[in-house]
């Protein structure tokens, strides 16, 4: 524990339908009567999953049996400051059950606020867990390329993308050209009818940003800017992001997600090794918000990203 700030483990319990689990606080507890996700604070020596395992053991009488860590997030209360390990549990023995004279109830993320008054820090990780776990990144290459794209693309969809990135800093009539933003239109309505979204890398004009979904700001695009652009609501920003300083400004500048690596080598850099997982969980450090993995990923790696604190994978080969 870190002087000033409490370390809580605090564990999104999801269950396969996609329901996840609220507890409302007692009364005689701070904050009685709101809802937050299950957990508490770390004892000494104890890991994040050791704790979450003990808390929800104690809490809620379930013994975990898959859980990874996530996303870790600094909240300041009035009196109190609290670093939150948000971990996901997918795995466990034993129906959830009150232990501590709370109420539980299931609730779909999206509409968790029916239940009553949220925590404000429970806020952040309801709204990442509307983010898909894998983030196509297209390769068309030119007008030639279209065709067979999109072809992958509608493949892809049909498997369950659900968000996409058009970048095509190559395309040989220009990354702002009349044929790539056609193409753009084309892929818009496709995702769009397939219930995904699609974000517009910053290397293309920002009028174009608006008609999609959002932007995917370049590294060095998002170091120019304070604040998040201006969008309609509802809008994404992405960030891409080579190490932990690059992350942390992605958060202050309140992007949704960021995207970081490269983690392995990739086909297009053969012999260049990575940052590796390790390189990657450095650099994740206290993120403050999804943080995609990058380079060398496809839908075999999404296990391993998962268990290293990736929010999920990013990529072109094996996504679209």
């Amino acid at each position: 524990m870190s002087d000033g700030i409490i370390d809580v483990a605090a564990g999104l319990i999801l269950r396969p339908d996609g329901q996840l689990l609220l507890g409302q606080r007692p009364e005689g507890k701070p904050w009685a009567g709101w809802w937050e996700l299950p957990g508490g604070k770390l004892e000494p020596g104890e890991t994040v999953l050791q704790a979450l395992a003990r808390e929800l053991q104690e809490e809620i009488g379930i013994e975990v049996t898959q859980a990874v860590p996530w996303v870790t997030y600094v909240h300041a209360y009035p009196h109190t400051t609290v670093r939150l390990a948000f971990c996901q549990v997918t795995g466990w023995k034993g129906e959830p059950r009150s232990l501590e004279n709370q109420r539980l109830e299931w609730v779909n993320p999206a509409e968790a606020s029916s239940v009553g008054d949220l925590l404000p820090a429970t806020l952040p990780p309801l709204r990442w867990l509307q983010l898909p776990n894998t983030y196509g990144i297209t390769s068309i290459g030119g007008r030639a390329g279209l065709p067979s794209f999109l072809e992958r693309l509608e493949r892809a969809l049909a498997r369950g993308l659900k968000l996409v990135q058009v970048r095509e800093p190559d395309w040989p009539d220009g990354p702002g050209a009349t044929s790539l933003r056609d193409a753009v239109q084309t892929i818009v309505k496709l995702c769009h009818a397939a219930g995904a979204r699609v974000l517009i890398n910053s290397v293309h004009p920002a009028a174009w940003w608006r008609q999609a979904d959002g932007v995917h700001l370049r590294a060095n695009d998002a170091a120019a800017l304070h604040a998040r652009p201006e969008l309609p609501e509802g809008a994404l920003v992405g960030v891409s992001a080579h190490d932990n300083a690059q992350i942390v400004h992605a958060r202050e500048m309140g992007a949704d997600f960021a995207v970081l690596g490269a983690v392995l080598e990739t086909p297009s850099h053969p012999g260049q090794a990575g940052m590796g997982w390790d390189g990657f969980v450095a650099g994740n450090r206290d993120a403050g918000l999804p943080v995609y993995a990058l380079g060398g990923q496809s839908a075999d790696t999404l296990d391993e990203a998962r268990r290293h604190g990736a929010h999920g994978i990013a990529g072109i080969r094996g996504l679209i």
